[in-house]
């Protein structure tokens, strides 16, 4: 069964930092890209980062610079390390299994429950 579940959500002021974790389960990391995604309230779920065996490392370009992802293959985790966060980057933040190394909604094969980011102003 595949699974993947986020955690490290939280509350933080602007500025600050956080590290999300996806913990994957029933398959490899050479199956599927892992991707991140958010959605804020009355937006649509947008692609932040993407991470792949084969096509390496993807940033929208309004996290670039800011977000840091990475895996580990041992853990079957994968991370999103957020640095110089924004009130505008709150949302809650979705992992998923991608078919294709971009991160987009059509790209997902499945999903994470999701985790909560605030950030405060």
């Amino acid at each position: 069964e595949v699974q993947l579940v986020e955690s490290g959500g939280g509350l933080v002021q602007a500025g600050g930092s956080l590290r999300l974790s996806c913990a994957v389960s029933g398959f490899t990391f050479d199956d599927y890209a892992i991707g991140w995604f958010r959605q804020a309230p009355g937006k649509e779920r947008e692609g932040v980062s993407s991470i792949s065996a084969r096509a390496g490392t993807y940033y929208a370009d309004s996290v670039k610079g800011r977000f840091t992802i990475s895996s580990d293959n041992a853990k079957n985790t994968v991370y999103l390390q957020m640095n110089r966060l924004k009130p505008e980057d709150t949302a809650v933040y979705y992992c998923a299994a991608l078919w294709a190394p971009i991160p987009t909604i059509d790209h997902a094969n499945y999903w994470g429950q999701g985790t909560q980011v605030t950030v405060s102003s």
